[in-house]
């Protein structure tokens, strides 16, 4: 079990974070003081090849001269798909995860090809997923979905104008659609019901944008 405990090196507590500030948002690297935080990269290692991902180890210097590792899943990275009809319901998969051990309810996603365009891939993985082909793709944003540990992205695209052609999921894939009204959707990521991130984020994301168009 040590192996899935590890919660830092505490053989050294020499340092303190940062004092708090209050002041406008600003993103990681704009800051003049994030200079003092980086680590650099001084070798990296294949620990494990996969069918979806590798582990990378890699062994860094840290800001105060130390020296670390860090493990690292290494992902080609992913798009997820909020599907809206015209009625404004969501349409959401139902797949058995063997890592949770049941089915979780989702909302369509799939990983990219290598130098595949990632709004080409999220079209392909919403029709094979579900058999929509939707005429309109927008860009809702992107997520890091583990970034302590994965350097996995997630594209999130809003997709309308749909119609049913024919699904077409990967052998090893066994889906089931549902078609959920949005409010219904978001009450249950609200109150926990939802747990898969994607799902979370794209649920508020498209709550959000529609709350401000309307």
């Amino acid at each position: 079990m040590g192996a899935f405990t590890f919660d830092g090196d505490r053989s050294r507590h020499d340092h303190k974070s940062g004092a708090p500030q209050s002041r406008h948002l600003v993103l990681g690297d704009d800051d003049p003081r994030d200079k003092g935080l980086t680590e650099q990269v001084l070798g990296e290692d294949v620990v494990f090849r996969g069918h979806v991902f590798n582990v990378d180890r890699l062994r860094v210097q840290l800001p105060d001269g130390a020296r670390a590792e860090r493990d690292v899943v290494r992902h080609p990275g992913a798009v997820a798909i909020v599907a809206l009809t015209e009625d404004g319901r969501i349409c959401l998969v139902r797949q058995y995860r063997a890592p949770l051990g049941r089915v979780t309810v989702e909302i369509p996603a799939g990983k990219l090809q290598p130098g595949e365009d990632p709004l080409d891939c999220a079209r392909r993985e919403l029709q094979e997923e579900t058999g929509m082909k939707a005429k309109k793709m927008a860009f809702l944003t992107t997520i890091a979905t583990s970034a302590g540990f994965a350097d996995e992205l997630i594209h999130i695209y809003m997709a309308t104008g749909l119609t049913l052609a024919e699904s077409s999921p990967d052998a090893d894939e066994f889906i089931n659609v549902d078609l959920v009204e949005l409010p219904e959707l978001v009450d249950a990521v609200l109150d926990g019901r939802i747990e898969d991130a994607k799902t979370v984020v794209g649920a508020l994301v498209c709550d959000a944008v529609a709350r401000r168009l309307g």
